[in-house]
């Protein structure tokens, strides 16, 4: 069969990076499918892309479009066919609309079938509608317009190359018509140039200055950094967001360095490292002891000519960043870390709110409650909450938002406070970001707990609960740093009564509201423990263990000892005696008990058995050694199954079936502090 590579570029203007991993995949899956549901076979798919080009390369693509030969199924071959064998006008009908002649029906179980076959078009045709709509059916959360043009895409069309072998597929979107002429590199090259066959794309791409696989081009950079840190006696320090980011800005990458003075390493290395990295998008590097060089390393789009003035460019750039953060820092450290927090009254939390110097009023207040539910000395925690917000008013975090919660913990050391207030006033603010670590001080967990909390509970009390993709107060990364923090610590911690607190300190008073924003807020938190046991835990446990969220810790550890309990030989049989408590207990109106009435020697052996374990059980749950429990409790199956065979539970006097219902619903009761087994799918 006739196979060939297929070729789509598509040519914009400049494509900020930030979008183009996302675009990259979207034009992937798009393509698969599109080809995958016009029957044409294809072999490997690979997105290649710089900031001005999306290109799809798609190994052995199928010439011809794959036949179809299918059977539909009609009426029966008693309405198809007259007393004589002649079709009726009902066939007749129903063979017109398949395509086929009626003497080709066939009959088969008493029903006739059409049998249609339809040959393949050539691929090339078919693609001409395919490759067009695949470019208009790409999102972006940005779009533009441009002329009068009711087409929108992330930046302008300027070009489109769409070749199938050596074959131009010709179509047309947005004024742009499709041909085998791609662009250069835009200082480079010579300007436009033509691709012979889409085989040729990436080497004809590489003779006009443009890496377009984002792989090799990573990988260029990579080792260029690397090489030239190393040349100056040091080790980049390559972050994966930097690098993402860069990799997508250029098209020809040559790394350079550049120098600034050492004066500036008098600065805490976050305040030089963050206007390089975030502002610049310069790489630090390290001397081999981690201390800070006075030194950065660039990446330019195009080749090695005149990097002394590119490298002069960028250090006289930076040396202008690094001059106002020195000036920022010398004025913030006239006065103390503490002096700057009377200033945070002028500042708003949130719109209703009071200010942040109130937030931090009431952070004190959650710190020493939660410091107490956890058993934990709150004193360095107190300091760090009333410190916290203080460096936001600072010029340096002004300037570099980015280092809110690092100028804290650095000024707080210059002021002399203890270590680990000084660690905690950083350390509230994790994880900032997807991947980020946890904190690492008693001090900085109990504020970063206080923190999330604060924030949750105020925003919720406006109504501002993140809905599908929308979550500007990144509450959901918050919550998730909450359940990921406490299962961590091993805290059993009340939610409620934090939220409580919480409530209580931002004056919501009205009953209803509270009970809808606790209630929100249990909803809230479950979806967050839900995503982080799916990772390792079977559903069905999750949705045994996931009723009740308000400690967290014990939610994440009923779930593995559930977990490790199924596996084990007596699980199936416990966990159906379990269900058929569960099952009838819902019958009782009350679990209050009078064991002198129990007659049978059934139900005498259950109760027996039921008060023997209770006691030990319920220690085990407080323990929470929910394994061990389940180990005490998996006794109770074989008296449960003589129960059931041997008593009738429902008897027709009340009150003994009153009673032998409160047995049942004593035993659910205790069997709910851990699980509801009837959501164990056997």
């Amino acid at each position: 069969m006739d196979k060939r590579t297929l070729l789509l570029e598509i040519g914009t203007e400049e494509i900020p990076a930030h979008a183009m991993p996302n675009i990259l995949s979207q034009l992937k899956t798009l393509a698969e499918k599109s080809l995958t549901e016009a029957r044409i076979d294809f072999g490997g798919v690979k997105t290649l892309g710089t900031p001005r080009r999306l290109a799809l390369l798609i190994d052995d693509v199928a010439a011809t479009q794959a036949d179809i030969e299918e059977e539909k199924r009609g009426m029966s071959s008693k309405i198809a066919f007259d007393a004589d064998g002649n079709p009726t006008k009902a066939a007749i009908g129903f063979a017109k609309k398949n395509k086929v002649r009626p003497e080709d029906l066939i009959t088969r179980d008493g029903y006739v079938y059409a049998v249609i076959h339809e040959q393949g078009k050539p691929s090339a045709e078919i693609l001409q509608t395919l490759l067009p709509k695949i470019i208009c059916d790409l999102n972006f959360p940005n779009n533009m317009r441009w002329g009068d043009l009711d087409f929108k895409f992330i930046r302008p069309l300027r070009w489109i190359v769409a070749l199938f072998g050596a074959e131009v597929i010709p179509f047309e979107v947005a004024n742009v018509k499709s041909g085998r002429t791609s662009r250069g590199h835009r200082f480079l090259s010579a300007g436009d140039f033509d691709i012979a066959t889409a085989d040729d794309y990436v080497d004809a791409c590489a003779d006009n200055f443009v890496i377009v696989d984002q792989d090799k081009r990573r990988d260029m950079i990579v080792q260029q950094i690397n090489e030239v840190a190393a040349s100056k006696g040091g080790v980049a320090e390559i972050t994966d967001d930097l690098l993402e980011e860069v990799l997508y800005l250029v098209e020809y990458p040559t790394a350079l360095a550049g120098e600034f003075e050492t004066k500036y390493l008098a600065l805490p290395a976050e305040a030089v490292i963050t206007p390089m990295r975030d502002h610049q998008r310069y790489f630090p590097v390290k001397a081999a002891d981690g201390a800070l060089m006075p030194l950065f390393i660039t990446i330019r789009n195009g080749g090695k000519d005149y990097l002394d003035i590119v490298q002069h460019g960028n250090e006289r750039v930076l040396k202008a960043r690094l001059e106002d953060a020195q000036f920022f820092f010398n004025e913030d450290r006239k006065k103390s870390l503490a002096a700057h927090r009377d200033k945070l009254k002028t500042v708003v939390f949130q719109e209703g709110l009071g200010s942040v110097y109130e937030k931090t009023e009431r952070l004190v207040k959650l710190v020493e409650k939660i410091s107490s539910l956890v058993g934990v000395d709150a004193a360095n925690a107190i300091r760090a909450a009333e410190l916290s917000k203080a460096d936001l008013v600072t010029g340096m975090v002004t300037e570099f938002t980015e280092l809110q919660g690092v100028m804290g913990r650095e000024y707080a050391k210059l002021d002399g406070e203890a270590a680990e207030v000084c660690a905690a006033i950083d350390e509230h603010y994790m994880p900032r970001f997807a991947g980020d670590g946890q904190p690492k001080t008693t001090a900085g967990k109990i504020l970063s707990l206080a923190d999330k909390i604060d924030n949750i509970v105020a925003t919720f009390s406006r109504g501002l609960i993140p809905t599908g993709s929308q979550d500007p107060f990144a509450l959901r990364r918050q919550a998730l740093g909450i359940v990921n923090l406490l299962s961590g610590a091993r805290w059993s911690l009340s939610i409620r009564e934090v939220v409580d607190l919480a409530m209580d300190l931002l004056n919501i008073t009205d009953e209803t509201k509270r009970d809808k924003i606790q209630s929100d807020v249990a909803d809230f938190m479950r979806l967050r423990i839900r995503n982080v046991l799916s990772n390792s835990t079977r559903y069905d446990v999750i949705d045994a263990v996931i009723d009740d969220v308000d400690d967290v810790l014990a939610v994440m550890l009923k779930a593995a000892a559930l977990e490790q309990f199924l596996k084990t030989p007596d699980a199936t049989k416990t966990v159906q005696s379990f269900v058929r408590v569960s099952n009838l207990a819902k019958k009782a109106d009350s679990a209050e008990m009078i064991p002198e009435q129990f007659k049978l020697d059934a139900e005498k052996v259950l109760h027996g058995a039921f008060a023997a374990i209770k006691v030990a059980t319920d220690e085990l749950i407080a323990k929470k050694d929910y394994l061990g429990a389940l180990d005490v409790l998996k006794k109770l199956s074989t008296p449960i199954d003589s129960f059931f065979d041997s008593v009738m539970v429902m008897d027709e006097d009340l009150a003994v079936r009153r009673n032998r219902l409160a047995l049942l619903k004593s035993i659910d009761n205790l069997l709910a502090k851990i699980a509801d087994f009837v959501k164990i799918v056997q």
